[in-house]
């Protein structure tokens, strides 16, 4: 009966989400839009600028659940600015960027400086060594980019939290192509190159990128997952008007994610796509620096879970020697 008795315990123990990594990998869904705690975080006269709002929604067991993702973007320091309709800041390419004007970020220890050049859709969070150095100044749209200056010791761990933004909270969708709920994509890339200006590291296949909110999914039983791959690629995706038939799957969002401790050797390695896929080839936050982001001899691929569509939260590392 004792036996019996801890065995349940244990059981119940694994199904207090955020309790144990049991409760970390189990996933949960929900059917619907959510609610909008904070319709905007920022407003934005820029061109095309879509209101960035978050909120939360609820499963059938009574968890709650953020949407699209745990940001930390009222908190933290924005990164600086290569191209950003919003703040006016507009470098036409390499040649302008006066790096010696751009503040360096000593959270993560080190004498060493580093330079990173970011473009993501819609919104990352950048991390080095598990200490939060930045974060997007633009969660939704117009596009932008950005550069972060830091110091750190080799080797250290580079991490990023990666959202594509939704409109329709929950359910992973935006206005477009004439509809209503119309799934959007993501996409990030980034190039490291260290105080001499040699690339020490560009974004491609050697990270590791785990998937924690996949939305909008037709139905649950599409989504498949083995051992660390969480893949919804057998899912569909077509536009929709009704949002309360759309499901959603979560996944909590481990505390160390970001650490350089932390294992992520079950974590899938990312999955690259061409510029053309995500489309940036007539966005200039990213042609501007083509020259940093699509460089011949190091050319920096954009990177993601296996499906650009509707994994919506997705964090990605990788350790710099």
């Amino acid at each position: 009966m004792i036996g019996l008795l801890a065995s349940l315990c244990l059981f119940f123990k694994g199904l207090i989400p955020g309790d144990t990594a049991l409760a970390q990998d189990r996933v949960t869904f929900t059917q619907g839009p959510g609610r909008a705690d904070n319709t905007a975080l920022m407003e934005c006269q820029g061109y095309r600028s879509r209101p960035s709002a978050i909120g939360t929604v609820s499963a059938e067991d009574g968890s709650q659940w953020t949407v699209p993702g745990p940001v930390h973007f009222s908190t933290a320091l924005f990164a600086d600015d290569l191209y950003n309709d919003c703040s006016g800041k507009r470098y036409r390419g390499p040649e302008d960027i006066d790096l010696s004007a751009i503040p360096v970020r000593t959270h993560a220890g080190g004498e060493e400086t580093f330079t990173a050049y970011v473009f993501a859709d819609n919104y990352f969070e950048f991390y080095v060594n598990g200490k939060r150095l930045a974060v997007d100044p633009v969660p939704f749209t117009p596009f932008n980019s950005n550069v972060i200056r830091f110091t750190a010791s080799r080797p250290f761990t580079v991490a990023a939290m990666l959202v594509d933004w939704e409109e329709s909270l929950g359910v992973g969708t935006e206005q477009g192509w004439g509809a209503s709920h119309h799934p959007g994509d993501g996409g990030f890339v980034a190039v490291i190159k260290d105080a001499n200006g040699d690339t020490v590291a560009i974004t491609d296949a050697g990270w590791r990128v785990q998937t924690y909110y996949i939305a909008p999914l037709q139905s649950r039983n599409c989504l498949k997952v083995n051992g660390g791959m969480r893949d919804s690629r057998g899912c569909s995706s077509p536009d929709r008007e009704n949002a309360q038939l759309l499901y959603a799957a979560h996944w909590r969002v481990p505390e160390n994610w970001a650490a350089k401790t932390f294992d992520d050797s079950t974590w899938p390695q990312a999955t690259t796509f061409s510029n053309n896929t995500v489309g940036v080839d007539n966005k200039r936050a990213y042609t501007n620096f083509s020259a940093i982001f699509d460089d011949r001899r190091n050319d920096a691929k954009f990177i993601w879970s296996p499906n650009l569509v509707l994994d919506n939260l997705v964090l990605a590392r990788r350790t710099i020697r």
